[in-house]
């Protein structure tokens, strides 16, 4: 099997929906075994996952990876709280931007990269406000009409 291109395992809608995506960093996901065979036959739910930074260490919060099916004992709690691999200078630049500016650490989405290893895209994010997410919902209606016009158009 060839890694060529990068397969998305799941992705954060609703992070684009509530925040302001603005800086976006991929980081690696501290795994055991069964839980990558799981993620390659089943996948994972990102529904209210966030990042926080502890003790200079960035942490992934209620990232639901399902139990593998032929783990037995070997599968370990699938709520369970993962350590993400960022460079140093990364942890102490995300964590002083949250603590500075009031973001938020959101992870956008789950893939397994080129060279078939598990990554998490997070994203430094500032809350939307609801006028905020009506005109966003608004854009998103037009950018549908505009592409279904022009569907029509060219058949």
């Amino acid at each position: 099997m060839s890694h060529k291109e990068k397969k998305i395992i799941a992705r954060n809608r609703k992070a684009e929906h509530d925040y302001f995506l603005e800086e976006r960093f991929e980081a690696g996901i501290e795994l055991t075994g069964t839980e990558v065979c799981s993620l390659r036959e089943s996948g994972c739910q990102l529904k209210d996952c966030f990042v926080l930074i502890r003790k200079r260490e960035a942490w992934l919060h209620n990232l639901h990876i399902a139990p593998y099916s032929h783990g037995n004992r070997a599968n370990v709690d699938p709520d369970r709280t993962r350590k993400l691999l960022l460079h140093r200078r990364q942890i102490d630049d995300l964590a002083r931007k949250t603590k500075e500016r009031g973001y938020a650490l959101v992870p956008v989405s789950v893939y397994f990269n080129e060279r078939g290893l598990v990554k998490v895209q997070i994203a430094l994010a500032r809350g939307k406000k609801s006028y905020d997410k009506r005109d966003s919902i608004a854009k998103r209606d037009a950018q549908r009409d505009i592409d279904r016009a022009l569907k029509e158009r060219n058949r």
